[in-house]
């Protein structure tokens, strides 16, 4: 493991950095020090394709010359650096333009209970020896599938971070992340008929993350199930999104309610605050505090305190997602949704957003709706941020009578956002994987571009 300190065994490197931004001409200083160790491991068709391994320490430090800032960051942690760094800052922030929105969290809004147990780091180490092993078995398991013909890749990783936040308005926050992940792709059928699957999963916990079998099973059988996909006439119909990318049609609704989005007028809901965007009876939700779950923290890249909140509640939108500078510009207060690499301006993203279920599961949503276009893949979505007009290239299977009937391809599908939101029924299949999680959705009339 790497020889990181933790705030206890008294490192006083940052500390001590912003104390000199300070004294070297910074009104604000704040610093941020990350550390990671990562292994993976792929295999290709039983060979050993690459093991590679990844030790990184970054510093960054940004200040503010009244309302003007700048950042810079480095990798090299000598004395000598740091007295560069901080040079170049302060003098980078006295040539930058004013920003009226740069600054630090207001203090108000700072995390007061930083260290809860969120259970986000697990003490076990993969070598590559078990890597490889457990890439093998997803691999073999999938080709072990009848008709899947060849295999794109199996992957397997491991990876611990540590990251810690100082700031010249009293802030020192630190917390410790391990990650365990496993991948697979393969191609099944031939001859010109080939249909390619994969999947990949991540935990936080190693004993959490899915069996390599199961996984490797479930993207073989995928492949095969794709095999001789038929071309549709382009129609009207519902459609249902599989909860696996179910997400990806509501993380324009996440990204249209992000205070960057809004305060910048590029959002299709930018005037819908208070109004109802989603079904009465679906909320969208998002817990920070969900125990050993990827985006679970009691504080945000900015050192506020967190929350669980529902952003759409019954319906309604209730909250903006915001960091301190777009609840400046807005005139709000930060919701603790700021998202950044290194002390860089930081962006706006969900903790553990999840959309609340319905009573059907996916053969149910399917019976319902009885006849349409059920979506497993999804690629290149176009979107038009103002308006939400929306289209996606998609692939899956048409049902008929309330039974899959056969495999399509080479299908898009569009609509307004606001207006399929507004009639989206969500099943009862939500499966937890981090980030922004969906059940299937089904939407009852779709505009279907076929042949």
């Amino acid at each position: 493991m790497l020889d990181i300190p933790d705030p206890a065994a008294g490192d006083s490197r940052l500390p001590d950095l912003v104390a000199a931004a300070l004294k070297g001409g910074a009104d604000q200083a704040e610093a941020v020090l990350s550390d990671r160790q990562a292994l993976s491991v792929g295999v290709r068709n039983g060979a050993l394709e690459d093991v590679e391994r990844q030790e990184s320490r970054d510093l960054s430090l940004r200040v503010f010359v009244g309302r003007r800032q700048a950042i810079v960051s480095t990798s090299n942690l000598s004395d000598s650096t740091a007295e560069r760094l901080i040079e170049r800052a302060v003098a980078m922030a006295r040539l930058a333009p004013e920003d009226p929105y740069a600054g630090l969290a207001e203090h108000e809004t700072l995390a007061v209970a930083p260290f809860a147990e969120l259970d986000q780091y697990d003490p076990a180490e993969r070598d590559a020896d078990a890597l490889e092993a457990a890439a093998r078995a997803a691999e073999n398991a999938a080709l072990a599938v009848p008709g899947v013909s060849r295999s794109e890749g199996a992957d397997a990783g491991w990876s611990v971070g540590r990251w810690r936040l100082v700031t010249s308005h009293g802030v020192d926050l630190f917390r410790r992340r391990s990650r365990f992940s496993l991948g697979a792709s393969v191609i099944a059928g031939g001859d010109g008929a080939m249909e390619r699957s994969g999947d990949g999963r991540t935990s936080r916990h190693l004993e959490d993350l899915i069996a390599p079998e199961a996984l490797g099973d479930d993207i073989g059988q995928r492949a095969a199930a794709k095999v001789g996909p038929r071309k549709i006439p382009s129609t009207t119909a519902p459609v249902i999104f599989e909860n696996r990318i179910a997400g990806q049609i509501l993380s324009p609704l996440v990204g249209a309610i992000s205070g960057p989005a809004v305060a910048r007028g590029v959002s299709f809901l930018k005037d819908r605050l208070g109004q109802r965007v989603l079904p009465g009876s679906v909320c969208l939700t998002d817990n920070p505090f969900l125990p050993r779950t990827l985006g679970s923290a009691a504080f945000d890249d900015e050192g506020v305190g967190t929350r669980a909140m529902a952003p759409v509640e019954d319906g309604v939108l209730t909250t903006w997602l915001l960091n301190t500078a777009s609840a400046s510009q807005l005139g709000l207060a930060s919701t603790g949704h700021a998202a950044r690499g290194g002390a860089g301006p930081s962006g706006v993203g969900l903790h553990n957003g999840r959309l609340s279920t319905g009573e059907l599961d996916l053969d149910g949503l399917i019976r319902t709706a009885g006849r349409g276009l059920l979506v497993t893949g999804m690629f290149g979505p176009s979107l038009n941020p103002n308006t939400g007009d929306w289209s996606a290239g998609v692939s899956g299977f048409w049902f008929e009578d309330g039974a899959i009937a056969f495999p399509v391809s080479e299908v898009t599908v569009a609509g307004a956002l606001p207006a399929l939101y507004a009639r989206l029924v969500p099943g009862s299949d939500l499966e937890p994987r981090g980030g922004l999680d969906s059940p299937s959705l089904l939407i009852d009339a779709v505009a279907i571009a076929g042949k």
